[in-house]
């Protein structure tokens, strides 16, 4: 037999998992989020510089190689947003780049410990310097460079778009 005493703490506790589970549900609803249908590959302009990105066929086999950064990607429940208007999780393994048309699939290889991992670019950056692809911090740590902050890499695009507008 159970007391009175007892069952406001258990009500307590039943809302208080309930309100934990509802906001866990909401930070992980825009993780798979890769609805964008078709590329993104139209001039634009950024602090007054103009680019004009490449066509996705003229993209495949681009292969380039530069300096790498890595940036902050948001934090959990308030995720940074793409170019494509996906969310960008602290987990997300995507990048940025100036000129390839959005989404694409490359290889990223850190030229100084060999290390290389494929990564889906969908945004736009960087815009500092002479840097060539922004990434993730966790595709920066997978590649061994996340403490140094920039490494030497070469990129090769490997397909452009999602789904039926894929091309390899």
């Amino acid at each position: 037999m159970s007391s009175d005493a007892s069952r406001p703490a258990n009500r307590t506790s039943l809302i208080v998992c309930a309100l934990a589970a509802c906001l866990a549900c909401a930070a992980l609803a825009g993780c798979g989020g890769r609805s964008y249908a078709g590329y993104k590959y139209a001039p634009y302009t950024v602090r007054g510089q103009s680019y004009a990105p490449m066509a996705p066929r003229e993209a495949l086999g681009f292969v380039e190689t530069g300096t790498a950064s890595h940036y902050k990607e948001g934090f959990l429940i308030f995720p940074g947003k793409a170019a494509i208007g996906e969310k960008i999780y602290p987990w997300s393994h995507g990048a940025a780049h100036k000129t390839l048309p959005l989404p694409c699939r490359v290889r990223v290889t850190n030229l100084r410990n060999g290390k290389k991992m494929v990564v889906r670019v969908n945004d736009r950056g960087p815009f500092i310097g002479d840097r060539i692809i922004d990434l993730t911090s966790a595709s920066a740590k997978k590649l061994g460079f996340h403490q140094q902050g920039l490494a030497p890499v070469r990129v090769e695009v490997l397909s452009v778009g999602d789904g039926r507008y894929r091309l390899r």
